[in-house]
């Protein structure tokens, strides 16, 4: 019952998360709540999985969000630029959005346990609600660092999904592997974004 209950939290702990991703224009709170993404997915997917290989998935996730936030950090040249044009309005409109997601995560979620038995329904609506959320996010911006985080919550949301079908050693180390070459793509496609940003105004 207090697996459960726990397991319940975090799937309220992924629709905050997400949710917060999807509206706020501060980098450095998206990649908090990233990490708090990865956490809360680390508890889902050890339901099915060995602690062992959760941690795993934790660590990997971890070691992403650190490297996006190096490399945005040292983009100082996008600051500015954020604030001035970054999602001016619309803000309702995604909190909408995301209420949209969650509904149809929980009417598909019984669906699914019904359909296949055994997940357990608060692995099943927290992967829908993150895989959901990463559509959704990729849909309303073209930032490079946003569509990164769209990306890798899509990611997560599978992941926690297939961990309760396949148990697999091999999956497992192979989509962690994915997920830290989604961040390092990420960080070199931001790299490569502010090279004329940063040429210009030495000119």
């Amino acid at each position: 019952m207090t697996v459960e209950i726990i397991s319940w939290v975090a799937v309220g702990l992924i629709l905050a998360a997400a949710t917060i991703i999807l509206i706020t224009r501060d980098w450095r709170i998206s990649l908090g709540a990233l990490a708090v993404l990865y956490l809360a997915a680390f508890w889902l997917v050890t339901r099915h999985l060995p602690i062992a290989m959760g941690t795993v998935k934790l660590i990997a996730g971890w070691m992403v969000v650190a490297i996006l936030g190096m490399t945005r950090l040292s983009l100082t040249t996008l600051d500015k630029q954020e604030e001035e044009s970054f999602w001016a309005r619309g803000g309702w409109f995604r909190v909408v959005l995301m209420i949209i997601v969650a509904l149809i995560a929980a009417g598909s979620s019984f669906r699914m346990e019904a359909a296949i038995p055994g997940l357990g329904l608060p692995v099943i609506a927290g992967s829908l609600l993150l895989i959901g959320a990463g559509v959704v996010h990729l849909g309303v911006t073209s930032d490079l660092l946003r569509v990164t985080l769209g990306l890798l919550t899509l990611l997560i949301g599978f992941e926690i999904l297939y961990a309760a079908l396949e148990s697999a050693i091999l999956v497992t180390g192979l989509l962690a592997v994915v997920n830290l070459g989604l961040g390092i793509l990420g960080s070199y496609l931001m790299l490569a974004g502010s090279a004329p940003l940063e040429s210009e105004e030495e000119l």
